[in-house]
């Protein structure tokens, strides 16, 4: 049986990224659930603001797909280029908290940090990686975290995630 863990929270975030050395910024906000609803912090905070899907396929196998905001993902295609087994399917807020410790609403590619095992497969869409910065939530949707590109990749590679970059938008 695994150890259950608590889920890191964005003070823990924060301070994993000041260890490694990452320049961050955070903006708090009121909660956002939707990328309409976060469309009035745009000019407030510069850079590619994202939205992330938590997918699964047949085999269980999950996937954050973390693309820019406007960006159209084709879930009946997508499969192909992320090497899922199957067509891939919304994964469960049970599984999202497990593997990401955040609740629908929050995903983000920050929750690396509360996937010590590897369940989960992050994928930056290579259109989302033009952008010299790029915004996430913090593990909550009350605000907004701003690092540098370069510093996301590294970000995940020290979770022990080795981040795909793939165009999966259309």
């Amino acid at each position: 049986m695994v150890a259950e863990h608590s889920p890191k929270t964005a003070q823990d975030l924060f301070s994993f990224l000041d260890g490694l050395g990452i320049k961050h910024t955070t903006t708090q906000h009121q909660p956002v659930f939707t990328v309409a609803e976060s469309e009035s912090l745009r000019d407030l905070i510069p850079g590619g603001h994202t939205k992330n899907l938590f997918v699964k396929d047949k085999k269980d196998q999950y996937f954050v797909l973390t693309v820019e905001e406007n960006a159209t993902v084709d879930l009946k295609t997508v499969h192909k280029i992320i090497d899922a087994a199957s067509k891939v399917s919304f994964g469960k807020p049970e599984k999202m908290l497990e593997y990401l410790g955040v609740v629908p609403g929050s995903v983000t590619v920050f929750g690396a940090i509360n996937d010590p095992d590897n369940q989960v497969t992050f994928v930056l869409d290579s259109e989302l990686m033009k952008s010299d910065l790029i915004n996430g939530h913090p593990l909550t949707n009350d605000a907004t975290t701003t690092i540098g590109r370069d510093d996301l990749v590294r970000f995940l590679e020290a979770t022990g995630h080795t981040p795909l970059i793939l165009k999966v938008t259309e």
